[in-house]
């Protein structure tokens, strides 16, 4: 199987090359525009000159299987445009792009090609967060917070509080009939937002504070007296009485315990056996993702 790598910057060699390398049947062909980054990574992970290209065209005259997007957000649309066109199965990081607009049309050029589109919201597959399908969720709280930064309010929800906005639909355990969001924001940067979701017996609240004095992520959902806490996804916490501890194993790599093995490998599984994969359930992520950048428009302007 060919298998393209766009983009070679810090989220593809820390988590995502180390396990396409490992994977067996694959040929990784890798692209960059940048020759020093192309040739360092090319060598560190043993991938053959001849399969390292500096731009798209290049890459795509090698047949692809499928492809890997991890470029900046700003040329997703583009990129994952020419893919799908040439009829290569893509896997592209969220968000799709920052525009809504640019989402739904590449979920719909898909669509008409039947050609495979996957977003990269890796905690659907994190153990941590997998294994909490399992547990009474009346209500959910996920914070996932930063240090010193707060950011312009499209690009802090579309780059990372999306990563809360689908984890909480993927958590909640029925329909979402209410929404509400809260934000805060100065001089024209979000400083914290809060999205809860609500439906017939339960409430989901996600919370982002980039002036928070930690960087963490803390996942709590509990129901029928139980609770469960899963830390930075790593660290379960089970509370009935007394609580109980089950902490990430010193040899589980990181791209495992973060999800990103299992969701890696799932899509080349899906090429393999030929199944189309569908990105119109990560659309609604990207659409709920929408309304939050309005609400803080509005909330900002009042």
């Amino acid at each position: 199987m060919k298998v393209g790598c766009i983009g070679l910057g810090d989220i593809a060699q820390k988590a995502y090359l180390p396990v396409l390398t490992a994977r067996a049947g694959v040929e990784l062909h890798l692209q960059t525009r940048t020759p020093a980054t192309l040739a360092r990574v090319g060598e560190q992970h043993h991938v053959p000159e001849e399969r390292r290209h500096a731009d798209l065209d290049a890459l795509l005259a090698q047949g692809l299987d499928a492809a890997f997007v991890h470029a900046p957000t700003a040329v997703h649309p583009e990129i994952v445009t020419r893919l799908l066109e040439a009829g290569v199965a893509t896997y592209v990081d969220k968000p799709l792009a920052y525009e809504l607009t640019d989402s739904e049309r590449l979920v719909r050029l898909a669509e008409e090609r039947g050609v495979s589109l996957a977003v990269g919201f890796n905690r659907r597959h994190a153990p941590g967060y997998a294994q909490c399908v399992e547990h009474p969720r009346e209500l959910i709280l996920l914070q996932k917070n930063r240090v010193g930064l707060p950011e312009e309010p499209r690009a802090m929800i579309l780059d990372d509080f999306i990563h809360v906005v689908d984890t909480l639909r993927f958590l909640v355990p029925g329909t979402i009939d209410d929404v509400t969001v809260r934000a805060r924001t100065r001089d024209g940067l979000l400083h914290h937002v809060v999205l809860q979701l609500a439906g017939d017996g339960f409430t989901a609240l996600g919370v982002m504070n980039r002036l928070s004095g930690s960087a963490e992520e803390i996942l709590e959902i509990s129901g029928q007296d139980t609770k469960r806490q899963v830390v930075n996804l790593a660290d379960v916490i089970d509370h009935k009485g007394q609580p109980t501890v089950r902490r990430r194993g010193d040899w589980v790599p990181v791209a495992r315990q973060r999800g990103i093995e299992q969701v890696v490998l799932a899509f080349l599984d899906a090429v393999r056996a030929g199944k189309v994969l569908s990105a119109r359930d990560a659309l609604a992520t990207h659409e709920l993702c929408e309304r939050i950048v309005r609400e803080a428009a509005v909330q900002r302007s009042a």
